[in-house]
């Protein structure tokens, strides 16, 4: 996994030791000094900056961060693929076709909310689990109910919650759903006032490198 330090803090290049003459010489000896001394002194500067307080805002690990602008529908009783249109961050980490992949081995991070709707009158349940490189992940599967329509109003709930994932260079990860009952929708909802809100996202995910993997 590579990361990467932001141009303040470049990575130390070992110097260029000039060749010892055949004779003693005191300006050598002082040249040879001056060339390490450099190269430690950016040695400190850099560990010190990188072991501070403050040190991790230097380095840059993978990560993304994706969402839909759409709603989404599922036949009753099948899985159903959750859709991700949208790249709002992203270093390392992307979608395509709402495969969410990471170019780099490691232990990852995923979390996601969906945005559900539910138009029945009665309690409807979901399904959410998740499947890497198109296979299953055993115990990933979510059970959750959706409120009822009420008092004119559709019973709406956010769901989510986040996973470690042990991905390596290539793989991806899928979020799929289903329903018993196709009154359960994922929704994106417009902006609205009184007060103002803005508008929801219907899915969102993120993947964050959390660790190397243990070898």
């Amino acid at each position: 996994m590579a990361t990467t330090i932001i141009n303040r803090y470049r990575p130390v290049v070992q110097p260029r030791l000039p060749a010892a003459p055949n004779e003693y010489t005191p300006e050598f000896i002082e040249q040879y000094s001056n060339i390490l001394r450099l190269y430690f002194n950016q040695l400190d500067n850099l560990t010190g900056a990188l072991l501070g307080e403050s040190g991790g805002r230097f380095i840059r690990f993978p990560y993304g961060a994706f969402s839909s602008d759409q709603d989404q529908t599922a036949t009753a009783n099948t899985a159903t693929l959750m859709t991700l249109n949208t790249t709002d961050f992203a270093n390392e980490v992307s979608i395509a076709t709402s495969k969410i992949t990471v170019a780099n081995s490691g232990i990852y991070n995923l979390q996601f909310s969906a945005q559900f709707q539910n138009t029945d009158t009665a309690f409807q349940d979901v399904y959410i689990w998740l499947k890497q490189d198109g296979v299953d992940i055993p115990g990933s599967t979510g059970f959750v109910s959706i409120p009822n329509r009420h008092a004119g109003t559709d019973g709406h709930s956010i769901v989510g919650w986040n996973y470690f994932l042990n991905m390596a260079a290539s793989d991806y990860v899928e979020i799929y759903w289903s329903v018993p009952n196709t009154a359960v929708t994922i929704q994106h909802l417009a902006a609205s006032g009184t007060p103002t809100k803005p508008s929801t996202q219907s899915v969102v995910a993120t993947l964050s490198f959390v660790s190397a993997l243990s070898t």
